[in-house]
C-alpha cells in the first residue's frame, strides 16, 4: 500500500507566514522600546493579537525570537550588495564615501532591530555570542573593504588589518548610535561627517 501524502494548504502556510511576520514586528518594537529583559512572551502575543501558545508554536521562546530578529536584520541590511559596489570602485575616496552611504543604509534601515539588540545585550544570557552573530558579517565586510583599499593608490598607511579596525571605528554600529541616537544628529549629517573624517584620516 502506498501511504497518502499529507495535504498542506497554501492558504494556511501563507497565514502562518503572516502571523510570524506580525509577531516578529511587534517583538522588535517591544524589545526596542522597553528592552529585552522587560518583555515577556505574553506581551508579544498581546501586541501581535495572538495567544502565547501561538507565539511559541510560530517562533519559539523569547530568546529564539530575538535570534530570528538578528538573523533577519543581518540578511536585510544589504551588506553584500554594498560590498559588491564598494569593491568595484577604483579610488579610495569613492570607497569611503560608498562605505558611509552603505553602512548608513544598513543602520538606518534596521534601526529598530539595532535598538532591540543594544537593549538586550546587558541582560542576555549569551551576550557575546549574540553580538558576534549580529556583527560578524558586518565586520568581515568592512575587512574586505579594507583589503580592497590596500589594492588602490594611494593605499592607507599601516596594514589592512589596522585599516579594517579604523573602518569599524568609523562605520560600525557604535559610531552611528553615538551620533544619531545619543547626540540627535540626522542620518544625513552623520553620514557626511563619518565619510569626511575617514577620508581625511586615511587618504
Amino acid at each position: 500500500m502506498t501511504s497518502k501524502r499529507a495535504y498542506v494548504s497554501p492558504l494556511r502556510q501563507q497565514a502562518a507566514a503572516r502571523t510570524r511576520e506580525v509577531i516578529l514586528l511587534r517583538a522588535t518594537e517591544l524589545f526596542a522600546e522597553r528592552g529585552y529583559g522587560r518583555v515577556a512572551v505574553a506581551d508579544i502575543a498581546a501586541a501581535a493579537g495572538v495567544s502565547p501558545p501561538t507565539v511559541f508554536a510560530s517562533l519559539g521562546s523569547k530568546g529564539a525570537i530575538l535570534n530570528r530578529i538578528v538573523e533577519d536584520a543581518v540578511a536585510a541590511s544589504g551588506y553584500e550588495e554594498s560590498l559588491r559596489q564598494v569593491t568595484a570602485l577604483t579610488t579610495p575616496g569613492e570607497v569611503l564615501v560608498a562605505l558611509a552611504a552603505g553602512t548608513r543604509a544598513g543602520n538606518e534601515g534596521q534601526f529598530a532591530a539595532h535598538q532591540a539588540l543594544h537593549k538586550a545585550l546587558p541582560v542576555h544570557e549569551d551576550a557575546d555570542e549574540l553580538w558576534r552573530r549580529a556583527t560578524g558579517a558586518y565586520r568581515e565586510a568592512l575587512a574586505d573593504a579594507a583589503r580592497h583599499l590596500h589594492t588602490l593608490a594611494p593605499a592607507p598607511a599601516g596594514t589592512a588589518r589596522e585599516t579594517a579596525d579604523r573602518l569599524w571605528y568609523w562605520f560600525g554600529p557604535a559610531s552611528w548610535r553615538t551620533l544619531v541616537v545619543e547626540n540627535g544628529w540626522s542620518w544625513e549629517r552623520a553620514e557626511e561627517f563619518l565619510g569626511r573624517t575617514a577620508t581625511a584620516t586615511l587618504i
